[in-house]
Order: structure tokens, then sequence, then C-alpha cells
């Protein structure tokens, strides 16, 4: 498993199924390598769910978000073309930066000793997805609905949703939070997941730096052109992703007992209301097992009032999400344990 292989013709992307330097067929990677994937991915699994979110100071998102606020700020002129070329400069730096250096970080510590490789690999790799912080912010939003604690709640809020939460009243706070818990669980899980499988951890931190930038750059208003190039990058890596999630869903929703056909109907029929080509899928598929009505006022309204936004909501959303999760583990580690079956 953690045999080295310095003596191979191509340096390998580490952690992933599909590595390769100078395009070697996918049968050329060794098996002890794409066992140290599953390691790897087996160890950030425990690392999310036990510590939860390394300290900020090293959190390489939290670096991702520091650089892009830092060269934001560099005056570019007010003219679309420039705004637009400048965000393209910063999506593509960005990206590339990180995850240059997260492939140079793992070629390197394999040469130190393949432990130290498959330890580091997991703790990159766990920087790029996060189920827990998810959870504990979401518990948090729905601990201060309960308490009434509206300052609380909006700084928490912030954290998930670009709307202003000042004047919403509780159902659209609820909804807001619901409708982050359904984006996120392909944002911030499936996604990166899903990149790494092909690409390993070099691929999950681009994804993750895109998917940063965003989050930060990617709106309407000051960031329109600055923003554009990276939000059209993130809408095109989550087309995949997004409908794979919004299908995890509905299967979470069946296994809840909660039926599968009415979020799938709502899925087909309503993911298209969002401003979004991605947020509608698994925000449809939520809202239809959850028979909810979510609702961004002013943007789109997805689903029917069929049951009323309470702060409980919340909790049977996570436990769609969680579910979602659990099934999406148990495709990565299927598909890479069939994958070095059939390639030993």
């Amino acid at each position: 498993m953690f045999n080295r292989h310095d003596e191979h013709p191509f340096v390998p992307v580490a952690g992933g199924f599909y590595f390769t330097r100078f395009a070697e067929p996918l049968a050329a990677s060794r098996p002890e390598k794409r066992m140290d994937a599953l390691l790897i991915l087996l160890i950030a699994l425990v690392i999310d769910l036990l510590l939860g979110e390394p300290p900020r100071y090293i959190h390489p998102v939290v670096w991702m978000g520091k650089l892009i606020s830092l060269m934001e700020r560099i005056n570019v002129g007010k003219s679309r073309p420039a705004q637009f070329a400048y965000g393209m400069v910063i999506t593509l730096f960005l990206a590339g930066l990180f995850t240059a250096a997260a492939f140079f970080i793992l070629y390197y510590s394999e040469i130190l000793h393949p432990a130290v490789y498959v330890i580091i690999g997991a703790l990159l790799l766990k920087s790029t997805f996060s189920l827990k912080e998810l959870r504990n912010v979401a518990l948090r939003v729905k601990s201060f609905l309960l308490s009434e604690k509206r300052d609380e709640l909006n700084h928490e809020l912030r954290s998930l949703v670009s709307r202003d939460t000042d004047n919403l009243s509780q159902p659209l706070l609820v909804s807001a939070a619901v409708e982050s818990v359904a984006e996120s669980i392909c944002d911030s899980f499936v996604a990166p997941l899903f990149y790494f499988l092909f690409f390993g951890i070099p691929g999950a931190i681009a994804y993750r730096a895109v998917n940063t930038l965003d989050s930060m750059i990617g709106y309407h208003g000051k960031y329109e052109y600055l923003g554009k190039f990276a939000s059209k990058l993130d809408d095109f890596l989550n087309y995949l992703p997004a409908r794979l999630t919004a299908l995890l869903l509905v299967l979470a929703s069946f296994a809840t007992g909660r039926g599968a056909r009415a979020p799938w109907q709502v899925v087909l029929s309503e993911h298209s209301k969002t401003e979004s080509p991605n947020a509608g899928w698994t925000i449809a598929a939520v809202a239809g097992a959850l028979d909810v009505q979510l609702q961004k006022e002013g943007h789109y309204t997805l689903g029917k009032a069929g049951t009323p936004l309470i702060p409980e909501t919340i909790d049977a959303s996570l436990q769609l999400a969680q579910i979602t999760a659990l099934a999406w583990v148990v495709v990565c580690f299927t598909a890479g344990g069939t994958y070095l079956v059939l390639t030993a």
C-alpha cells in the first residue's frame, strides 16, 4: 500500500484513481497507489467527522479567501472588458497556484515517506470538503431561530447565504438555511470528491479554488464582471455533480420513507427556476422531499407549501444531506474498489 515507485516513468497526481504525468493509460497506475487513494479518502472522512475544520491559520480555503480579497482590491479600471479580463486572471492564477502547490507538496511528501504522503494527502483532501461544519452551522441557525436571537442568527446566516436576512420572516429564514444545506451538500461534499475520483487531490483543490472564487466574487452588482468568469467556470464544474446530488437526494428521500416520486417531479419541473443552472436541482429535490416551498424573494419559488417551514425543517434537510453523503461515500469506495479489482 505504501510502496514507493520512484522508478516509475511518470509522477502520479497523488490521491486519485486516475493520475498520469505524460498521459499514461489508466491501467499503468499501480494497485498500491490506487489503494493509497482509498486510504486517503477514508482518513479524510474520519478527520472531518471527528475533528471538523482545521485551524484557520492553516486552512487552505482560508488562504484562498485572503488571497482573493487581496487581489480583488487592485483597481484595474471600471470598464467591463478590463474587469472581466482581470477576473479571469485571478481565477486561473489562484486555481493554478493552489493546484500546483498541492501537487508538489504531495510529490515531495512521498519522497520523505509513503506514510507522510498518505497523511498529508488526507489533510489536503479534507480541506476541500466539510460535512461536520455544515451540520454545526445549520444547527446553530436553528438554535438562534428558536431562541429568537436575531443578531446572532443574521451573523450565522451570512456564512451560508448571500441574501440580506435582516427583514426576513421566520419561514424565509428557515428557507434560506434549508436551501443552503441543499446546495452545500453538492458544493461542499459531492463535487470535491467527484473531482478527487477523476483527478486526484489536485483536482479537488482546483474545484475548491474555483468554488471559493464564485462564492466571494461571483455575484451581480459590485463584482458583476470581475467574477463572471469564475461564476461560469463554477457552473461548468458543478454541472454533473449537481445533477448527481439531486438524484442522491431523491434516493435519500425514498430511504427516509418520504418517497421518491414527489421530489423527482419537483426536480424535473422546477429545477430551471433558479438563475444558477445547477442550484435549482438540489434545492428542488429537497423542497419536493420535505413537501415545502423554498423561496428567495424576488428570484424564485420552488416546491409547494404542503408543510410549514419551521426550525425543525432544518433537521429534516440535514437528515437528507447526511444520507446523501453516506450514499456518495459508498459510491466512491465501490467505484474505487471495483477499479482496483478489475485492473489488479
